[in-house]
């Protein structure tokens, strides 16, 4: 029997975490030696679930959702989809398929809720579609005059387009300069701390893919037809149903992480990796550090990084000054040069535990709660007058997240800054009233006397930016494949605004790399990049 190949695989969260099972399932593990190194103690990344008193919060909102077979079956696999109504489903009547034989939310834990999703935008002070639909609603939300205004200038863009040289163009040859300076440039301007002109129109293309005016119209169009069709033929941002774990996203991976210990993956927590050392032109190994600051070198043949491309350059670099590393030589100034000015967006999101909403539930779908709560996972705050960029309502995500779903109303307020910031450093207590007043503000609440409990979580390089240095991402892509050995994999391991699914799927091709012994690592990369891969299944 030959040796076995050692893999080490840089952090803990989807991409990482998805690459050791693909690894090892199935008797991998009598071929392959893996080891995951996460530098904190959770797994998930920002996929996880954080726990506050008894009640769950999703950091950043994660439907369970892909066009691509291969991810719905794994995901299926791991949490079986639910073969009995949920408490909400069941005490409202609501319904869903059932999977036949499978498990009852109501009774085991391991288990993927169906969920029907509404998105909303809050604008003005009142609320439409998300995305942006030519419903009824929209033109009474508007007024009129608003409505012809709007018209008339996406009319204009559809016959004269704007070169797509930045993301401002790109969405308005999409929505017409009305409708952008509405929905977008606001917002985009919130999320990213940068105007639209100064951002690649490639997150645009990525994160957009198909929509506009006129996917949303066929989109409404089709709605009336009596076909029922099914999500792979509609754009993902108007995906109306998803999976979700019984107990948030973080449930899944720690199911895939226990998984991976049974089946003999090392998973080892507090192991910050700090260099990559080389021999020959390839990774020999890694150094990792705990929290305590011991260091600890491992040895590998093949190496997995899902670390922040700007750190994972870095280390390299640390690599070079080290004089007892065989042949190290540092990543080229140029290079570390590049990844050092990659920007990132950092996030902080604030709970807030409350008795009621202001804000009554006019649409015909029936929610819990006593008045009933509005049905919104999501609701884009695209209002410029406010800080907060969108709020999460757990209640609709899973009742399983509220320690009582039916008396009180868990919401997420998801604010886009960067480390280090006024809004990052400040206290606890100084961003929850912060966030409650613009609660208050916007009429969702009543005021502070509403507010039972709350917690504050950041997380940093939460969204990979298309900015900066991010024009030269090309030629540090070359630079770090011409380790052979070395795939970056994931949403900061790429650098690119993935969803959980495509960051597996970026996995799951590096790992077809090492089992088969590909070099090319354009399939790795590639993926989320192919307008093929968003529009058909």
């Amino acid at each position: 029997m030959s040796e076995k190949q050692s893999v080490v695989i840089i952090g803990g969260g989807p991409a990482g975490l998805t690459a050791a099972w693909e690894l090892v399932k199935d008797g991998g593990s009598d071929k392959y030696d893996v080891t995951v190194l996460e530098e904190t103690r959770e797994f998930g990344g920002i996929s996880r679930t954080v726990k506050h008193n008894g009640n769950r919060m999703d950091i950043g909102g994660h439907r369970f959702f892909s066009k691509d077979d291969r991810i719905m079956e794994w995901w299926k696999t791991v949490l079986p989809l639910q073969g009995a109504p949920s408490y909400d489903d069941k005490k409202l009547g609501r319904e869903h398929d059932m999977e036949p034989g499978g498990p009852d939310p109501e009774t085991e834990d391991k288990v993927m809720l169906k969920r029907h999703r509404v998105s909303r935008i809050y604008w003005n002070r009142r609320f439409f579609d998300y995305p942006i639909s030519l419903s009824l609603n929209t033109f009474k939300a508007m007024g009129f005059k608003l409505t012809l205004v709007a018209g008339f200038s996406y009319l204009k863009s559809m016959f004269h387009k704007l070169p797509e040289d930045n993301l401002e163009n790109f969405y308005i040859n999409r929505f017409g300069r009305k409708l952008y300076s509405m929905f977008f440039e606001g917002y985009t301007e919130k999320l990213w701390g940068r105007h639209p002109s100064q951002i690649s129109a490639d997150w645009g293309a990525q994160r957009v893919k198909g929509l506009s005016i006129m996917g949303v119209l066929k989109n409404a169009f089709q709605k009336l037809l009596p076909k029922k069709r099914s999500n792979a033929e509609v754009e993902t941002s108007l995906i109306e149903e998803f999976w979700y774990p019984k107990y948030g996203p973080g449930q899944l991976w720690e199911t895939v992480e226990s998984n991976c210990e049974a089946a003999g993956v090392k998973v080892l927590t507090d192991a910050k990796v700090i260099e990559l050392r080389q021999t020959n032109g390839a990774i020999s190994s890694v150094v990792y550090e705990d929290s305590e600051g011991n260091r600890t070198e491992l040895a590998g043949d093949q190496f997995i990084s899902s670390m922040p491309v700007k750190d994972l350059v870095n280390a390299i670099d640390a690599a070079g000054a080290d004089p007892d590393a065989a042949d190290s030589k540092a990543a080229p100034a140029d290079m570390t040069e590049v990844a050092n000015g990659l920007p990132y967006r950092d996030f902080v999101t604030v709970g807030l535990l409350v008795k009621h909403l202001k804000l009554k539930n006019t649409t015909d779908i029936p929610t819990l709660g006593n008045p009933p709560i509005v049905p919104d996972c999501w609701i884009y705050v695209q209002d410029p007058g406010y800080k907060v960029g969108r709020l999460q309502i757990f209640n609709n995500w899973s009742p399983y997240l509220v320690k009582d779903v039916d008396n009180t109303v868990w919401i997420g307020l998801e604010y886009f800054c960067e480390e280090g910031d006024s809004f990052w450093n400040m206290s606890e207590e100084d961003a929850t009233k912060f966030a409650i007043s613009e609660l208050t503000r916007m009429r969702v609440i009543n005021g502070p006397e509403e507010v039972i409990d709350s917690h504050r979580e950041r997380v940093k390089k939460a969204y990979p930016a298309y900015f900066d240095t991010y024009e030269h991402m090309d030629e540090l892509i070359e630079y770090l494949d011409g380790f052979g050995n070395l795939y970056c994999v994931g949403r900061n391991g790429q650098h690119r605004y993935n969803n959980m699914d495509h960051s597996m799927a970026t996995a799951m091709e590096a790992v077809d790399n090492i089992k088969t012994g590909k070099t090319s690592k354009k399939n790795v990369w590639s993926v989320n990049t192919e307008k093929s891969y968003h529009e058909q299944k």
